[in-house]
C-alpha cells in the first residue's frame, strides 16, 4: 500500500507553501498531487510555480500529480483548467466533469477525484473509458460501500484517509461571509486560518469548518487503526491531506504502520497530539460522519 500526500486545500502564504513543499521532498510519501482546487483568486503561486515544485519532487523520486479546481466559476477558471490539461509534463487529478471531458478528448490518463461523485458501478465504468487509471472514492463512502464495488481492471482505488474532509463546495465564499465582506473583495481573510476556521453549533461542540467555498468537518479524519479494513477493501493508495503543523511527523506514523513498525491500535494515541480537532471515522462505518471508534469491540465470547 502507498501513501499519497493531497492537494493543499487551504490558503498558505507563498513562502509558508514553499517551505512545506521543500520539506515534503523528504516525507516517505510516493505521490504528492499539487495545484489550487478550491479558489482561482488564491493566486500567490501560478502554475508556473506548481509546474516548478513538481520537477523538484519528481527529481526526488516523488510521482507527481496535477489537481484541477474543483469548481469552474468563470471564463478565466475554464482558461486556467485548458492549460493545466494541455502542459502534459504531469497527469492530471480531475475534480470536475468539464476536465474529465478535455482529459478524454487529449487521450490522457488521469485520476478521478472524489468530487466527481462515483458512487456506482456505472459511473466508475465511465470514468474507467474516458481514460481514469485510479479513483478516490466519495469521502462519505462507507466500507460495506467500498468493499462492493466493482472496480474496472487496470484502476487503482485511493482512499482519503487523513485529514479534515472537504464535505460541500459553493458558489459564495463563506470565509469572507464571516468577515461580512463580499466575494470578490474578501481581503484574501482564509490567510488567517491556515487548517480552516472551525465553527461549533449553539451548544458549543465543534461541527464544521469553513475553508473559503468549502466546508469541511470540523473533526480530522484519521483510518490509521483500520489499516486492516483497507486492505480487505482493495484500496492501494492512502491520501493524507496537508495541514499547517507537524505533516511531517503524521506521514512518518502512516509509514511506520504500513511497514509493521507501529501496531494499528496504537495510532489514535499517538496521533491524538498532531491534529488541528478532535478525530472521526464515521462516515467509514457507516455512521454519521462525526463518530469515531477508536477500536473495533471484540465479539462477544458465548456463553
Amino acid at each position: 500500500m502507498h501513501l499519497s500526500l493531497g492537494p493543499l486545500l487551504y490558503y498558505w502564504s507563498r513562502d509558508d507553501t514553499l517551505a512545506f513543499y521543500r520539506e515534503a521532498v523528504d516525507w516517505p510519501v510516493d505521490i504528492v498531487y499539487l495545484g489550487e482546487t478550491v479558489c482561482s483568486r488564491r493566486n500567490l503561486l501560478r502554475l508556473a510555480d506548481w509546474l516548478e515544485l513538481a520537477e523538484r519532487l519528481s527529481d526526488a523520486g516523488k510521482a507527481v500529480v496535477l489537481a484541477s479546481q474543483t469548481l469552474i466559476e468563470s471564463e478565466s477558471d475554464l482558461k486556467a483548467l485548458r492549460r493545466l490539461v494541455n502542459d502534459g509534463r504531469f497527469p492530471i487529478e480531475a475534480n470536475e466533469w468539464g476536465a474529465v471531458r478535455l482529459l478524454a478528448e487529449r487521450g490522457a490518463p488521469f485520476v478521478a477525484g472524489s468530487t466527481l461523485n462515483a458512487y456506482n458501478p456505472e459511473t466508475l465504468a465511465l470514468l474507467a473509458e474516458s481514460g481514469a487509471t485510479r479513483w478516490v472514492p466519495p469521502v462519505e463512502m462507507p466500507k460495506a460501500m467500498l468493499a462492493a464495488m466493482p472496480v474496472p481492471t487496470g484502476m487503482e482505488t485511493e482512499v482519503f484517509a487523513y485529514g479534515r474532509l472537504p464535505l460541500a463546495y459553493s458558489a459564495r465564499c463563506f470565509t469572507a461571509r464571516h468577515y461580512n465582506l463580499q466575494k470578490d473583495d474578501c481581503q484574501f481573510r482564509c490567510l488567517d486560518h491556515p487548517d480552516g476556521l472551525v465553527l461549533d453549533t449553539r451548544e458549543g461542540q465543534a461541527f464544521l469548518a469553513i475553508n473559503g467555498i468549502q466546508t469541511q468537518s470540523a473533526q480530522v479524519l484519521s483510518l490509521a487503526h483500520r489499516l486492516d479494513e483497507l486492505h480487505t477493501t482493495g484500496v492501494e493508495i492512502l491520501r493524507l491531506s496537508p495541514q499547517s503543523r507537524h505533516m511531517g511527523q503524521v506521514v512518518t506514523l502512516f509509514r511506520r504502520l504500513l511497514d509493521g513498525a507501529l501496531p494499528p491500535a496504537q495510532a489514535p494515541a499517538a496521533l491524538d497530539r498532531l491534529m488541528p480537532g478532535a478525530p472521526c471515522d464515521g462516515y467509514w462505518l457507516g455512521e454519521a460522519g462525526m463518530a469515531y471508534r477508536p477500536s473495533t469491540p471484540a465479539p462477544e465470547s458465548p456463553r
